[in-house]
């Protein structure tokens, strides 16, 4: 195993505790990341609470979400929603699937969620949502076969955020730290924004404003300030 690789997967365990602590991944979610020298191949956990991941419990798979080798251990179900997000986008290196419980609402109801604040305009606009009554009708609500993987993926496009009605959300990133932070932010925007309406009319921000801010925020200097910042406080200061 390579240095790069070793410390990749190093870094998978701790996004998927950072997520956890920050309440964007509770007993249920997941987070994957690109292969870095086999495009083809991702990893993720095996079926486990993300709190309480390990590197023994760290799967390879194909890009159809298929382990390589499952090594006895019982997969997510909804490994291939990562696998064919990776494999319509060449440029996503990392994803998150969560439920968090601030997002929830804007899948029920037909309130659209956008960003609010300078940092959640990340989410590049108003978030799209994804419906599988649509295609599928009723389901078992996971995207656990590739042809509902595919068109969740269809639905995400080219942004960094969608969300899954009545289920929960699905975010892409060029790296661990972008999808973290992307994640980190759609909750917060999502408790501000639910917040500010209560209180009157929001004021979004404009397409300009989230072009220029998210083009500052994923850039290597913010999100190693966040990266460093969510370590520490999921108990990774200084590791």
């Amino acid at each position: 195993m390579s240095q790069d690789l070793h410390a990749l997967l190093g870094d998978l365990v701790v996004a998927n505790r950072i997520l956890a602590n920050e309440g964007v991944l509770d007993d249920f979610g997941h987070v994957a990341v690109r292969h870095p020298g086999r495009p083809d191949r991702f990893f993720i956990s095996r079926s486990r609470s993300p709190e309480i991941v390990t590197r023994d419990d760290l799967l390879e798979f194909t890009l159809d979400g298929v382990p390589v080798d499952p090594k006895g251990l019982r997969p997510y179900l909804e490994s291939v929603l990562h696998a064919r997000i990776f494999a319509a986008r060449p440029d996503v290196n990392a994803t998150v699937h969560h439920h968090a419980p601030a997002v929830m609402p804007y899948t029920i109801v037909d309130v659209p969620l956008k960003p609010i604040m300078h940092m959640a305009s990340v989410l590049g606009g108003e978030v799209p949502v994804w419906d599988s009554r649509d295609e599928f009708g009723d389901t078992n609500m996971l995207i656990d076969d590739v042809p509902r993987a595919d068109s969740l993926a269809k639905a995400l496009g080219g942004g960094t955020c969608v969300l899954l009605k009545n289920h929960g959300a699905a975010v892409a990133a060029h790296s661990l730290p972008a999808v973290v932070f992307i994640s980190v932010r759609m909750k917060d925007n999502a408790e501000l924004q639910a917040r500010t309406t209560a209180m009157g009319t929001p004021r979004f921000l404009t397409e300009g404003e989230i072009r220029l801010t998210a083009e500052m925020l994923m850039g290597e200097r913010p999100l190693d300030r966040a990266w460093s910042y969510y370590r520490a406080r999921a108990g990774f200061g200084g590791i």
